[in-house]
């Protein structure tokens, strides 16, 4: 069948664009300095272009189906869109630009039809079919990676409507067309309205307890954006950072009020009515394709396999939890000398609870983010903190390579080798690349992505992109941290490692190549280093005199680890719930009016138990980029499915004597290098001797 939203490509790429020919610098890095804003869309096209026609090669192909020809020629297809694509969509959230969003609008439904074309192949498809069906018989032996790639290949052609009668086919594109172009819709409403939403304070005083770094680096924004004043920009969850240091009761209210209106405000930022037409429209994809809804169609091809076992754990999870920050908040009221109800949660403004929490740190712990930050000096904790475990772990080193260009001056480039034997020259492993900084031209929150994938198939290393949203100081000054960023510069770098220390054969199982519900394991593995005792202490010195954390402060800081546990989970499951009411519906029960959204909202949280005024939900619905906008719909639970997997592996650690090198080879060798190169829950088994369990999770969450 012919589709509405064919790709239209030029004939051939000029080659002079950069993406014409594979980039000459160290590791296939894209040529930045040479990389404009026109090249992206002309290489893409191209790229599509040259792909079809690759796999079209295949599908006619008169010799009988073999790996080589077939599996192996699939994986090698599309390299010339791969490198442009991973390139576009890496600097599209990262340093975007009026132009690369207009890119994105039109590319967004081509690249659906590009995907459509090839998963509808029923020529292909029967390629594939007969190579399963030998190997069924016995008639052809395939080694264990070949097996997977060939089962999740069946799956994805299933997954796509392979099955289907060509008018439903055709309706399925349509689908698919619509919904990646609301997705990138939601993703522009959303950063306009995050800068939008940006407070401005005119009076220093009404910013009476914020460090001096912080307000220089307010400064610095308003006058970024031409504005007299302090700027408070909006990072993506709800939680405000500075909500823990402001002591101006009305301020914090401004910034928790500004945060939660983001995406219902009216205007072009307005969210709503993009995201129900997402969620009736994933909900009509998911019914012609035989799923009860869109959250089925997503647990059926994650570790978890169907909403109910999702349900079963977010419902096993949410009433200790919300008990646990009802307890909390009952503490924080007294702080707060505000009348409390027979819960003790009234007197708590979810605006206040931060500051509130603060007070009750110092008190119970002796702990103040404002007193740490000095002793988290940006530098440091990467190279002390971060790299100098992945070194005592995996034997990795890094050397800054200040001649590779990035995509954005704030962008930095490190060379990453591998050790070998004593007295041999380190290996030259891949490009770890960090853009640290906030800027009006990035979204908000942090992740990682890939700009080239590790493949012995393709002779590619890799290269990896880790990006966060710190506050960027005025030149001259230290970037100082709070104990959240630490943390967050951990799990981004468990991601990176991830595809840093991949080694498979075919690109398509490289690295984070894994179920939504399994990548985020590893990367939540990767923080409990920041609280490794050996490396807290190397990477928490006071930035100017040199000195240590207080020996006694780090031993508080371990102690109190379970304090705030009743708000964090609470947050996060809200979210999670959030995201499973919304996809758990069929077309039918989808709201119409975007005055609904937010009255929806309510009642699913009421539903689910988890509608505690003082702790919102860490995402609401209308700025909720992980589910509209990204990649994650019905999936938000995949961070605590996730720390499952994660928990019991800190066990393992701790079992095996914690930080060594032998543990780290183990974790290494396999678990992340096998990347998606088979079941990820077998990869885990092989490590940890066994299924995993619940009960280390429940222990470290105070949920027993």
């Amino acid at each position: 069948m012919t589709s509405t939203h064919e790709t239209t490509a030029p004939a051939e790429l000029d080659p002079a664009n950069p993406f014409a020919a594979p980039s000459t610098l160290p590791y296939g890095l894209p040529d930045f300095a040479a990389i404009r804003e026109e090249h992206y869309e002309p290489a893409i096209l191209a790229g599509m272009a040259a792909h079809r026609a690759e796999v079209e090669a295949i599908a006619t192909n008169p010799e009988p189906a073999t790996v080589e020809n077939t599996l192996e020629a699939l994986e090698r297809a599309g390299q010339l869109l791969g490198r442009a694509a991973r390139a576009y969509y890496n600097q599209l959230p990262s340093d975007s630009t009026p132009g690369l969003e207009d890119v994105q609008e039109r590319l967004a439904p081509q690249f659906a039809a590009h995907q459509d074309a090839i998963n509808m192949d029923a020529r292909l498809h029967a390629r594939v079919r007969t190579l399963a069906d030998a190997a069924e018989a016995g008639d052809l032996d395939l080694e264990p990676d070949t097996a997977y790639l060939l089962e999740k290949l069946l799956t994805r052609f299933q997954r796509s409507g392979i099955e289907l009668s060509p008018q439903d086919q055709d309706t399925l594109r349509d689908l698919n067309a619509r919904i990646t172009s609301l997705e990138a819709s939601f993703g522009r409403k959303l950063l306009a309205g995050a800068n939008e939403a940006s407070v401005l304070v005119t009076d220093e005083a009404d910013l009476a307890g914020l460090s001096a770094d912080a307000r220089a680096g307010a400064r610095a924004a308003a006058e970024a954006r031409g504005q007299d004043g302090w700027l408070l920009e909006m990072q993506l969850f709800t939680h405000q950072n500075v909500l823990a240091s402001l002591e101006n009761p009305a301020t914090r209210e401004r910034v928790q009020a500004a945060s939660m209106a983001r995406g219902a405000t009216g205007g072009e930022t307005d969210t709503r009515e993009v995201l129900l037409e997402l969620a009736r429209l994933r909900a009509d994809h998911a019914q012609l394709l035989g799923y009860e809804h869109h959250a089925a169609y997503i647990a059926a091809d994650a570790t978890a396999g169907t909403t109910a076992a999702v349900n079963e754990m977010l419902g096993r999870l949410a009433p200790a939890a919300v008990a646990n920050a009802r307890r909390e908040a009952g503490e924080l009221a007294k702080v707060s000398g505000a009348p409390s109800g027979s819960d003790g949660a009234d007197g708590v403004a979810a605006a206040d609870w931060s500051y509130l929490n603060e007070a009750v740190r110092k008190e119970r712990f002796n702990l103040d983010d404002a007193a740490l930050r000095p002793y988290l000096e940006l530098g440091r904790v990467l190279h002390d903190g971060v790299f100098q475990a992945a070194g005592l772990l995996f034997g990795l080193s890094f050397t800054e390579r200040a001649d590779l260009p990035g995509y954005h001056p704030d962008v930095r480039v490190f060379e990453v080798f591998d050790s070998v034997e004593p007295g041999e020259p380190d290996t030259g492993l891949g490009l770890f690349l960090a853009d640290l900084y906030t800027r009006e031209s990035k979204r908000g929150g942090a992740w990682m992505d890939s700009l080239v994938v590790q493949s012995d198939l393709l002779g590619g290393k890799p290269v990896v992109v880790n990006n966060l949203n710190i506050v960027k100081p005025p030149a001259g000054e230290p970037t100082l941290l709070v104990w959240d960023e630490v943390t967050t510069l951990f799990h981004e770098f468990g991601h990176a490692l991830h595809g840093l220390l991949s080694d498979v054969r075919y690109p398509s199982q490289s690295g984070t190549s894994v179920p939504r519900d399994f990548v985020e394991y590893p990367s939540q593995v990767n923080e409990m280093w920041s609280w490794e005792p050996r490396i807290l202490k190397s990477f928490a010195v006071h930035h100017t005199t040199g000195e240590p954390m207080p020996a006694e402060w780090v031993d508080t800081m371990l102690a109190s680890r379970v304090w705030g546990e009743g708000f964090s989970t609470t947050e996060y499951l809200a979210a999670a719930l959030l995201d499973q009411a919304w996809h758990q519906l069929t077309p039918e029960q989808v709201p119409t009016s975007v005055d609904d959204v937010l009255p929806f909202e309510a009642a699913a949280l009421a539903a689910a138990g988890v509608d505690f005024a003082s702790v919102p939900p860490r995402y609401r619905s209308t700025y909720f980029n992980h589910i509209f906008g990204g990649g994650y719909s019905a999936g938000y639970y995949s961070y605590i499915w996730s720390e499952v997997l994660d928990a019991d592996t800190v066990q393992w650690y701790a079992e095996n004597g914690g930080l060594t090198r032998e543990n780290g080879e183990a974790f290494r060798r396999k678990l992340l290098a096998r990347g998606g190169s088979q079941d990820p829950l077998a990869s885990f088994e092989d490590l940890r001797g066994r299924a995993a369990e619940i009960t280390p999770l429940l222990e470290r969450r105070g949920l027993v």
